[in-house]
């Protein structure tokens, strides 16, 4: 069955393919762990397909700037609850090294995490089944922001009001 997952505020099917699943054909969107994008840089940027990179707690985002122009997304992996270095892998990315591409959260995330996590500039996100839809309700609880922050949805804070 194919997996879903809430992108851009809708629910979607997942598009994108990791090398564990098994052989995948040269124009398939692709995701690799940083390890192994790393260790065969080069097999994959002679792909014709998209890329994408998924980032662990530990791995620095500055190992990507380079590459930022061929990836089509990055991921941020979230190994526990109470994991929060990839919000500030996010807000790097969006900020800093102004990748305007699909950012995903991935792993320990649920429903009330999202809204946060959008604030941060993550615009994809990767949930349980069973909590799809009250995630994609929880992007919509709030219609203003007292800080300032790089999601998409909430663009005017009340500081600019």
């Amino acid at each position: 069955m194919p997996r879903r997952l809430l992108r851009d505020g809708e629910i979607v099917l997942d598009e994108w393919r990791m090398p564990a699943e098994g052989p995948v054909d040269d124009d398939v969107a692709l995701m690799l762990p940083l390890a192994l994008w790393r260790a065969e840089r080069g097999r994959w940027l002679a792909r014709s397909g998209p890329l994408g990179v998924i980032l662990a707690p530990a791995d620095d985002e500055q190992e990507l700037v380079a590459d930022l122009p061929r990836l089509a997304l990055v991921a941020a992996e979230f190994s526990a609850v109470s994991e929060g270095r990839g919000y500030t892998q996010g807000r790097l990315l969006r900020e800093r090294w102004g990748f305007a591409r699909e950012l995903r959260a991935r792993g320990a995330i649920r429903r009330d995490h999202v809204f946060l996590l959008a604030r941060c500039g993550f615009n994809s996100f990767e949930l349980p089944e069973a909590e799809l839809e009250g995630a994609a309700a929880a992007l919509r609880t709030f219609s203003a922001a007292y800080q300032s922050a790089n999601d998409s949805g909430l663009r005017t804070a009340l500081r600019h009001r």
